[in-house]
C-alpha cells in the first residue's frame, strides 16, 4: 500500500512538470510567431509603434485623444456660429425699430382749401419723430427700414355757419396710391370728424403722407383735431 501512494506521488510530479512544460513552450511560440510576423498588424486605428515596441513611454490612445479634440472642439466652433447668427437674428427683429411719429396740423382760424389740385396736409406740430422717419417739410413719412406699419389719420371741420356746406376728403397714399379715405358731403352738420387706421406693408424708402383733395377743405381746426401718426410693428428680416 506505501509503494501505491509513492508511484501515484511521482505520477503526479511527472505530470506538472509535463504541464509546465508545455504552456511555457506554447508562450515561446507564441513570442516566436509575433516576432517573426511579417504581414499588417491587426491594429485598426491604434498606434501599432507604440502598442508593441513603446507602452512604458507613450500613451498609445494619443491620436484617437487628438481626434476627440479637434472633433469637439469644431463642433464648440459650430455651436459659437450658430449662436452667433441666432444673436444677428435676434437683432434683425428687436433691434433698430423704434419708429413711430405722430403730428398734428397747427392750428388756425381760417380754413386750409381748396385747391384746384390735390395737395398733401403737411402736419407741423410734431409730437413725435422716433428714426426720424416723418418730414414736416412735406408731410411725408419714408421708410427707414421694411416692415409691417400702423397708420392712423384724423379728418376734422367745423365750418362754423349753419348752412354751410361740410364739404372735405381726405386720403392716404402710399407711393402715389390711395390707402383709405375718409369724406363728409352733406349739409346737416356744420362740424364733424373721422379717423382712419390701416396696416401697410412697406419697403425701405417707401413714402406715405395724407392728402386734401382739391376743391375740398379743412375748417376750423383751432385745437390741433386734424392729426396723422405711425409706427413700425414688426419688421421684415429679408426685403
Amino acid at each position: 500500500m506505501k509503494f501505491v501512494a509513492v508511484s501515484a506521488l511521482c505520477l503526479w510530479g511527472v505530470l506538472c512538470l509535463c504541464a509546465s512544460v508545455k504552456a511555457m513552450g506554447t508562450f515561446e511560440l507564441m513570442r516566436d510567431a509575433a516576432v517573426g510576423w511579417t504581414g499588417a498588424l491587426p491594429c485598426g486605428t491604434w498606434d501599432c509603434e507604440c502598442a508593441f515596441n513603446s507602452q512604458r513611454g507613450c500613451c498609445c490612445v494619443a491620436n484617437e485623444m487628438s481626434m476627440l479634440e479637434d472633433h469637439t472642439f469644431m463642433r464648440m466652433v459650430d455651436m459659437w456660429e450658430q449662436l452667433t447668427r441666432l444673436d444677428n437674428d435676434i437683432k434683425e427683429v428687436t433691434g433698430n425699430n423704434k419708429i413711430a411719429f405722430t403730428a398734428a396740423m397747427r392750428s388756425r382760424s381760417d380754413c386750409f382749401g381748396p385747391f384746384t389740385s390735390n395737395v398733401p396736409i403737411r402736419y407741423y406740430a410734431i409730437s413725435l419723430n422716433q428714426g426720424n422717419g416723418y418730414n414736416d417739410a412735406l408731410g411725408t413719412f419714408t421708410s427707414p427700414r421694411a416692415g409691417l406699419y400702423s397708420f392712423s389719420f384724423t379728418a376734422y371741420s367745423n365750418v362754423g355757419v349753419d348752412g354751410e356746406r361740410l364739404y372735405h376728403k381726405v386720403q392716404l397714399i402710399k407711393n402715389n396710391e390711395v390707402v383709405a379715405s375718409v369724406w363728409e358731403d352733406n349739409r346737416e352738420d356744420t362740424e364733424d370728424s373721422a379717423t382712419h387706421s390701416v396696416l401697410v406693408s412697406l419697403r425701405q424708402g417707401d413714402q406715405v403722407y395724407v392728402e386734401l383733395l382739391s376743391g375740398r377743405s379743412l375748417c376750423g381746426n383751432t385745437k390741433e383735431y386734424n392729426r396723422f401718426s405711425g409706427y413700425l410693428v414688426y419688421p421684415f428680416t429679408q426685403e
